[in-house]
């Protein structure tokens, strides 16, 4: 249970972020914001100890949405204890549905969404503010650099469009020079995300430039590893796959997601890429850029899949063998496309039976490829000390979601440090390596 501090004072604000990584920038922004303006701020503290609290919401999922439902009052019960004073809500979920939130939730101060956000500081100033430099919140030798806001590929199961709008890209060289201004700040890994990242700059001059984007991030002095997030399929940029290949500061890891393999599914879900082009896709991924770890995202129980179709997906991820995958059942999200054209006819069980027994495979999968490692090279950065263990990753490992590599306290690393180790053992979801 929360409990305020007796020195609390109105210059201490707590920052709660909910959702993805693209979230968590925005919530950076506005931390880096604040304190420009003179407030102290904490970020997710397990016991905040503000007196005004901003939760950053999800709104894409039906479990993202409830989340930042019960965070909200959550926070409404401390206002009303007596242990906060005042609760601002921002992000997806009140972009999405601010009008039902204001309504059923008027113990709230304050709505913005995922855009306006910075009003806010406005608001509880009633002066002019200053801007301020984001506060990275993320260990401090790696940061996730936004560079595109928005979709515009309206996929029939997604909400993004609805709530973020059309594809936005970020100018250029603002976004190296936050690059610049990050590795003055330590920073040495960058995961480049977005919601659509192979689509950037077409917003701009009708051209993709996110290979010649990355070979000019990848030239900054001081970037040692590059990883890219979010890539789309279809008009897939070949020369992306020059520049991986090319640069050695960018990691060979390429997160792809493509949903299903099934031409039934696929054009269901209006994804505009055939199973055929999807083959030929990873196969020339995988020639161009030899070692490359590919991660994806499939998805169980769209509106009409048949066992059929079930049965192509998992001859697919047989056949593709992706060394890093994720999979979710669908989930009816108000306004989509699905959700106003077809009924959500794939029965719960149906769709959970399916998840679980794609999720064994590629459990299968990923074991025998973390196995192949033992007895290689590898080089990785460490990110703590957890227990009798410091914990890192390689080039083709993203923070928090994919497999780490475990070295013996008793070694002695640096936190934030680049090391060459050995792989000597191979758990499911961990490597286990000692320093050369």
């Amino acid at each position: 249970m929360w409990t305020l501090s007796s020195s609390m004072t109105k210059q201490t604000i707590d920052i709660i972020t909910l959702g993805c990584s693209k979230n968590l920038v925005d919530s950076e922004q506005l931390m880096g914001l604040f304190e420009a303006n003179g407030y102290h701020v904490t970020h997710d503290a397990e016991q905040p100890q503000g007196e005004i609290a901003v939760v950053n919401t999800c709104g894409f999922i039906e479990d993202a949405k409830q989340e930042s439902i019960d965070t909200i009052l959550e926070l409404v019960q401390a206002k009303e204890e007596g242990r906060l004073k005042k609760l601002y809500v921002m992000g997806c979920l009140s972009e999405r549905y601010l009008a039902d939130l204001e309504a059923e939730i008027p113990e709230v101060d304050g709505w913005y969404g995922k855009f306006n956000y910075k009003q806010l500081l406005t608001d509880l100033q009633e002066t002019n503010t200053c801007e301020g430099r984001r506060h990275v919140t993320t260990p401090s030798h790696y940061a996730y650099v936004k560079i595109s806001e928005g979709c515009d590929r309206h996929c029939a199961y997604c909400a993004i469009p609805i709530i973020t709008g059309r594809h936005k890209s970020r100018p250029m060289q603002e976004i190296l020079d936050e690059v610049r201004w990050l590795v003055g700040q330590g920073v040495k890994e960058f995961q480049v995300i977005a919601q659509e990242l192979t689509y950037y700059g077409v917003d701009i001059d009708g051209r993709q430039h996110i290979a010649e984007l990355i070979e000019r991030m990848a030239e900054i002095e001081g970037v040692e590893w590059i990883r890219l997030h979010y890539a789309y399929p279809a008009h897939f940029p070949w020369d992306l796959l020059r520049v991986i290949r090319e640069k050695p500061n960018v990691c060979n890891y390429l997160d792809i997601a493509l949903q299903h393999i099934s031409d039934h599914m696929l054009s269901r879900m209006q994804r505009h890429f055939s199973k055929q082009e999807t083959y030929e896709l990873i196969e020339r991924i995988r020639r161009e850029v030899p070692g490359i770890h590919i991660r994806t995202t499939l998805m169980v129980g769209f509106p009409g899949e048949t066992d059929d179709d079930f049965s192509e997906l998992i001859a697919f991820t047989k056949w593709a063998r992706f060394e890093r995958m994720g999979a979710f059942a669908y989930s009816e999200e108000d306004g989509t496309y699905s959700a106003l054209h077809y009924a959500d006819d794939v029965p719960a069980e149906v769709k959970q039976a399916r998840l679980d027994k794609l999720m064994r495979i590629q459990q299968n999968i990923s074991a025998e490829i973390e196995a192949d490692k033992v007895g290689r090279r590898m080089r990785i950065i460490v990110d703590r000390l957890e227990g009798d263990y410091f914990v890192g990753r390689t080039e083709f490992c993203s923070p928090e979601v994919d497999p780490e590599v475990l070295v013996p306290a008793a070694e002695n690393l640096r936190i934030g440090e680049f090391y060459d180790v050995r792989i000597t053992d191979a758990e499911e979801f961990d490597l286990y390596a000692t320093t050369l």
